[in-house]
């Protein structure tokens, strides 16, 4: 998937998420973006007693002073980096903290800055070991300071990087161990000890993304709404609220919707009004269309719920976010196909990380079958397919209807088949049959055509939970806020654009042609892509649109609150 020959830094305008990424790992070859630095360092050397306590240290992969004293995932790198360094200490010259370390430290003290939590890097504590060294500190102190950095710096540096946690943790079908790896040791070696400006050195192991950035840039945003914005609720409401009625919270929602910025600031607002009317009625609409809802004006209940989610919550979805942001790879051999699930939205993505178009999908979770995350290539097309039921749907749901009506797999354009494919019958299933297809002996499959579940194409890239993209013989549905009724195939809206897009780099497939193909006579047509495209199926429920606005969506599995859990326990994180 990642030819080294075309490699491409994508800027994706995303969303949630989510997918394969690089992490650090040792043993791996520097990436190109290294610059060559001599080893050699200027750090303070141990005495005879004092060796040992770095040893202590080192070998137990535990040091009592950090927050997370437990460093055994970073045990080897730590090891390494003062095994190259003779056993010397890194950040401390004759006593004195090395401008590389105060540097460091000034980022594990800004560490919100990156949606992160300075305390995971001891960010309070640094600024009494600092005191503490300028007070004739013992060598046990430096050398508890020194490990201390250097562990803190790893875990910040892995988690700019790749995130704190491993998306195999929530069974996401994610590869952590491919693309390239950043071996710590030699980052910090190389990259930081000795550098002139470390945090820069630093930075450039963030997401390349402009989706990643823009929302690292709205979080300070938020957090200033976030001291801005009054703590009592909007009054909630029983019947529709329409423009023109009486609503007790006019002022209140007047005052919120300017300070988070859906009423420009130069907008004059009546502070004794009491009717939902004129500016408000267009910022709750603008409000509304950031929240995943249709801009309707009406203040329903769904609406005050989500206008009274206080902006906490928000800066909590952005930070979550940024976390799977940071467990995709940073490039792809192709520019990817994105879908970003809480969003109920596809993108077809540019060679220079703009969107060349984006396609609103409805996905799994209604009946009981949620679309999985993952990344995968994009390999073939097929045209009017057939629709080959899944074994748990035809047990749950295809056997139901026919034993209400044995005519069922006529009326629905259906026909049973033997596992080799050949056609058992098309008309009334009888009761043989029917054991058949319960006992999957026989399989049900739907014949190609307007009435077809997948519509007239899909877009294959295998996976495991044979699930791929497709239209659909509903497309009334894509009217819906809520989009969630598929059985975890993705179904998207006109999909003769994104098809055409995938099948770019094959001569003579361009729009036109896919669409005559698809309303063409000739059904189970399987194109196969000149080149492979990724597609990356993902989870953020803050993203940045195409218009630069910042939008929120619900977190319709729930993995958002895992998440939430799985950080709130600290480290060390699961690898």
């Amino acid at each position: 998937m990642r030819n080294p020959v075309y490699r491409r830094r994508l800027m994706i305008v995303l969303t949630s998420v989510v997918v394969a990424g690089t992490c650090i790992a040792s043993g791996e070859t520097l990436p190109a973006f290294f610059s060559e630095q001599p080893p050699a360092l200027a750090g303070q050397a141990l005495s005879a007693s004092g060796a040992p306590a770095l040893h202590s240290i080192v070998d137990s992969a535990r040091n009592a002073d950090l927050r997370w004293p437990d460093f055994t995932p970073y045990k080897t790198e730590v090891a390494k980096l003062y095994e190259t360094n003779g056993y010397s200490l890194l950040w401390v010259q004759n006593g004195r903290v090395r401008p590389q370390g105060l540097a460091v430290i000034a980022l594990l003290q800004n560490a919100n800055a990156k949606g992160l939590d300075p305390e995971d890097y001891d960010g309070s504590r640094w600024q009494a070991r600092l005191l503490k060294l300028g007070q004739k500190p013992s060598e046990q102190d430096l050398v508890s300071f020194d490990t201390a950095l250097t562990v803190s710096a790893m875990r910040y540096i892995r988690a700019i990087h790749c995130g704190r946690t491993n998306p195999k943790e929530f069974k996401f079908q994610l590869d952590m161990e491919e693309g390239k790896q950043l071996p710590l040791a030699e980052f910090i070696q190389t990259q930081v000890v000795n550098a002139g400006d470390p945090a820069a050195e630093i930075q450039k192991l963030e997401p390349p993304f402009l989706g990643y950035r823009k929302l690292l840039a709205l979080l300070p945003v938020y957090e200033g709404y976030a001291n801005q914005v009054e703590g009592e609720k909007l009054p909630t409401v029983t019947k529709t609220v329409r423009p023109g009625q009486a609503y007790a919270g006019v002022v209140r929602l007047g005052r919120f919707l300017q300070t988070i910025g859906d009423i420009p600031a130069g907008v004059q607002l009546d502070p004794n009004a009491t009717v939902y009317q004129g500016a408000l009625v267009v910022g709750v609409k603008h409000y509304q269309d950031r929240h995943g809802e249709t801009p309707s004006g009406n203040l329903d209940a769904r609406t005050i719920n989500e206008l009274n989610t206080p902006p906490a919550a928000r800066i909590r979805q952005i930070k979550l976010t940024l976390e799977r942001w940071r467990w995709l790879p940073h490039s792809f051999p192709q520019p990817p196909v994105v879908v970003n699930l809480p969003e109920y939205r596809a993108r077809a993505m540019n060679p220079d990380g703009t969107v060349a178009f984006y396609k609103n999908v409805i996905i799994g979770k209604a009946y009981g079958h949620k679309s999985p995350i993952f990344e995968k290539e994009i390999q073939y097309v097929v045209f009017r397919p057939y629709w080959e039921v899944t074994p748990s749907i035809q047990r749950s749901e295809i056997v139901p209807h026919i034993q209400k009506d044995p005519n069922y797999i006529a009326k629905h354009n259906f026909e049973v088949v033997t596992l080799k494919g050949e056609v058992v019958t098309d008309n009334q299933v009888s009761p043989e049959v029917l054991e058949g297809i319960r006992s999957l002996h026989l399989m049900v499959r739907q014949k190609p055509g307007d009435t077809n579940s997948l519509g007239l194409v899909k877009i294959i890239f295998p996976n495991p939970d044979n699930v791929y993209l497709h239209g659909t013989d509903a497309p009334e549905l894509f009217t819906q806020d809520v989009r969630d009724f598929s059985h975890g195939c993705i179904r998207v809206q006109k999909p003769e654009d994104l098809v055409a897009w995938v099948l770019r780099n094959n001569p003579g497939w361009d729009l036109e042609r896919v669409k005559a193909t698809m309303n063409g006579e000739k059904n189970n047509l399987q194109v196969n892509l000149a080149t492979r495209i990724p597609v990356l199926i993902v989870y953020g429920t803050a993203t940045v649109n195409e218009e630069n606005q910042i939008r929120f969506f619900d977190d319709i599995y729930g993995y958002d609150a895992e998440l939430e859990k799985a950080l709130a326990a600290g480290y060390p994180y699961a690898w």
